[in-house]
């Protein structure tokens, strides 16, 4: 089966990476449309636009399943990109939302995420209709400050307790008695560690790159027990990126994991 994965830039290779140790056979396509970044300074109508081409593409390449593993996408252009397309969809905020009902006991869930998807109010819509009631809070410095490669480094742990302390004030101030934590973000599982030594361990923190693997392979699994095939070989990966392979293969290597050694170049106009 070939699983496409879209991003508009590197923070998706976590999804990646969560999904690579459950679906061990599945052929993976990922797209990093890193030519057109950040999505999240862009209108709606363009990030639309965008996201439907790069997953035109990824379709055009066979993919049998989608993934949005770009929380601005999955935000404002989720609806689109699923009315065009006949293969199954799957964005990072359903799983994230979904994984935070199934997790929560107060029911009041905290979220953290870009200016983009905080804007969109996405997270807290999708919460809402699950029975949660979720404080959402923009973090515009921890994307960089993960691709600057200082997730170990004592400014990143300053920035991560300034705007966790703030978000709980908040929450005491909106009578909130929060139990979960969501990584809006897809660059944000490279801090977890951080943001969990900054909160009480009584506060459950969802990684939604993990929460988005699991689910997405719960619904494959349920496609080949409906009749797909669960074929022989081993996983694969294919890696695009529409600008600059040599800064993809580098930043991206970090995102992954592990190494990323080709990387092929597509154009996918303005």
């Amino acid at each position: 089966m070939k699983i496409g994965v879209f991003d508009s830039g590197f923070g998706g290779l976590t999804v990646l990476r969560a999904l690579l140790p459950l679906l061990p056979q599945a052929e993976f396509l990922y797209l990093g449309d890193t030519a057109r970044l950040p999505y999240g300074s862009k209108s709606r109508a363009t990030i639309v636009r965008y996201a439907l081409s790069s997953t035109r593409f990824l379709l055009e390449q066979g993919a049998d399943f989608l993934v949005i593993a770009c929380n601005t996408a999955s935000a404002l252009a989720l609806k689109e990109i699923k009315e065009s397309t006949t293969v199954p969809v799957l964005g990072v905020i359903e799983t994230g939302a979904n994984e935070a009902r199934s997790q929560s006991k107060t029911r009041d869930i905290l979220v953290i995420g870009t200016d983009a998807t905080i804007s969109s109010h996405a997270y807290a819509a999708a919460c809402r209709e699950r029975g949660l009631r979720a404080l959402e809070k923009a973090c515009p410095l921890l994307v960089p400050l993960v691709e600057e490669g200082w997730v170990d480094h004592p400014v990143t742990a300053e920035v991560v307790r300034i705007y966790l302390t703030e978000l709980l004030q908040q929450a005491q101030e909106s009578d909130l008695d929060p139990d979960t934590l969501v990584l809006g973000c897809t660059h944000y599982p490279l801090l977890r560690p951080m943001i969990e030594a900054a909160l009480s361990p009584a506060i459950r923190v969802i990684d939604s790159a993990q929460a988005t693997a699991s689910q997405a392979a719960e619904q494959i699994a349920g496609h080949r027990a409906r009749g797909g095939s669960a074929g022989s070989q081993s996983c694969s990966c294919r890696f695009f990126a529409t600008d600059s392979v040599a800064k993809f293969r580098n930043l991206g290597t970090r995102f992954l994991g592990s190494p990323i050694h080709q990387v092929e170049l597509v154009d996918l106009g303005g």
